[in-house]
């Protein structure tokens, strides 16, 4: 009796999906890190990426190298951290931020914003121009946090390419910027900082949106484009954590391929700005 043979190519997906499961419980059993609700085509695009990177055969191999190897376990995390960002990113976002939550936050005695998955900053640094702007950045304190520590020493410098600055000059133009660019920061050597009067409100810190729990009441919380990476069990459980780390009246800022629409919170908000996602917390 011969035994039924698996067509091969199902059996390759599904030993693949087996070794992408070992890797990410490896990952997580030996060093917290949670990718295990990482939306899948993106997670498996990664780890194939940093199994050639590093001349691997295998996943599994990639899994033995990463447990034993501490540089390489840094690389496949980084891998993971996916990271695009810049100065006033969808600068009709901070347009409406400035027209829609800004009078609003006029009438607080002191504002506390979290920037969730802030990356190298940029978006950060851009809040705290805009509220400069608007007088109200001495009494605020923006909380920056990411998964990633080399993003947020990136982060913590305030230093970015200058080659960007064409770039970013126009998003804040765009975003109704009522100064020069170039006031904000000077050209060095390593390329452009910041000025540190923009940093000194802000507390960069490692939180990672899978494992850790809410640490403060925000009054404001930002998190754009992370959440597209996660699938829909992660996403629903990180709305949780925004819900109870905001304030009754807090706003909740999400990126354009997000919404709240589907979660279980739909409810509690109400759309500032539906077509920059920009919600309300009425409930």
């Amino acid at each position: 009796m011969h035994l039924h043979q698996m067509d091969t190519s199902e059996n390759e997906t599904d030993l693949e999906k087996l070794e992408i499961q070992l890797l990410l419980n490896g990952l997580y059993e030996w060093c917290g890190y949670d990718y295990r609700n990482y939306a899948y085509p993106s997670i498996r695009r990664r780890i194939w990426h940093r199994v050639n990177a590093e001349n691997l055969p295998t996943i599994t191999s990639l899994l033995d190298k990463a447990l034993h190897d501490h540089n390489c376990l840094q690389r496949l995390i980084a891998d993971f951290s996916i990271n695009v960002t810049e100065m006033f990113r969808d600068p009709h976002f901070f347009k409406e931020f400035r027209k829609k939550v800004i009078p609003q936050l006029k009438t607080y005695p002191s504002i506390r914003i979290w920037h969730a998955g802030c990356s190298t900053g940029e978006e950060v640094y851009s809040m705290a121009i805009l509220l400069h702007e608007e007088g109200l950045y001495e009494k605020t304190k923006i909380y920056a946090t990411d998964i990633n520590s080399d993003v947020l020493e990136i982060a913590k410098s305030g230093v970015f390419p200058l080659e960007n600055m064409k770039k970013f000059t126009n998003n804040y133009i765009q975003a109704d910027g009522s100064t020069s660019f170039s006031d904000y920061y000077k050209v060095t050597n390593a390329g452009v900082k910041f000025h540190t009067f923009l940093s000194k409100n802000i507390v960069f810190a490692q939180h990672n949106l899978v494992t850790d729990q809410s640490f403060n009441e925000f009054h404001v919380i930002l998190c754009r484009n992370v959440m597209i990476y996660f699938n829909k069990s992660l996403q629903q459980k990180v709305h949780g954590l925004f819900y109870e780390s905001l304030s009754m009246f807090g706003f909740l800022g999400l990126g354009d391929k997000e919404t709240i629409s589907f979660s279980n919170f739909d409810d509690k908000y109400e759309p500032i700005s539906i077509k920059e996602k920009l919600y309300k917390k009425v409930k």
